[in-house]
């Protein structure tokens, strides 16, 4: 029992979300800015709030009016609402809102879980929103893209994102591209993009 209990704890300690949460911890600190890019469920909000602590921002983009209202009440109930500023906008967007730069900006794409398979990102604005991302990270920040394929949302996105990001400048940035290798039917695609200057 006790054997399947830790196991159990490695699995979820390397689920996607969780492992990306792992890599950005070593970048984010008290008091920085950083962006949600896609709320969803608020997961990956709530880390961020409860990373850069009460005196940081965040900001949190989703389209869908129920992934930001399910975000906020999640954030309200962690005690972290305040330091969060949510937008129901494209993340292709958010520029509009953010006026400072970023030490980390994370993207879950696909759709919400739980929620309309037919409604998820699309290749031509997540491609737009990464790039605006990438504006808006300062130095030494990082980026996290959680790349969902195959099933219903197929593999444009991935294509055209993965086709993106090997062409960026290696000297100013670095991208890291891992992957769940023993894992069958399309895993998702853990990748990190840190900017060296």
């Amino acid at each position: 029992m006790g054997e399947k209990y830790n196991a159990m704890n490695v699995r979820e300690k390397y689920r996607i979300t969780e492992y990306c949460h792992h890599f950005l911890r070593e970048y984010i600190h008290e008091g920085d800015c950083c962006i949600d890019a896609t709320c969803g469920n608020g997961s990956d909000t709530e880390f961020l709030c409860r990373s850069v602590g009460k005196t940081g921002r965040v900001y949190g983009f989703d389209i869908q009016k129920d992934a930001v209202e399910k975000t906020r009440n999640r954030l309200e109930q962690a005690g972290c609402a305040d330091q969060a500023v949510l937008a129901c906008d494209g993340h292709e967007n958010m520029a509009d809102h953010v006026k400072e730069q970023v030490t980390a900006v994370m993207f879950n794409f696909g759709y919400l879980p739980g929620g309309d398979h037919s409604v998820a990102t699309k290749p031509e604005t997540s491609l737009k929103a990464v790039e605006e991302g990438l504006k808006l990270l300062k130095t030494g920040g990082v980026m996290s893209l959680c790349i969902y394929s195959g099933g219903d949302t197929g593999y444009e996105e991935k294509n055209t994102l993965l086709a993106y990001l090997k062409e960026l400048d290696t000297k100013q940035w670095l991208v890291i591209v891992h992957s769940y290798y023993n894992r069958k039917n399309d895993p998702p695609l853990p990748v990190f993009v840190v900017r060296l200057f």
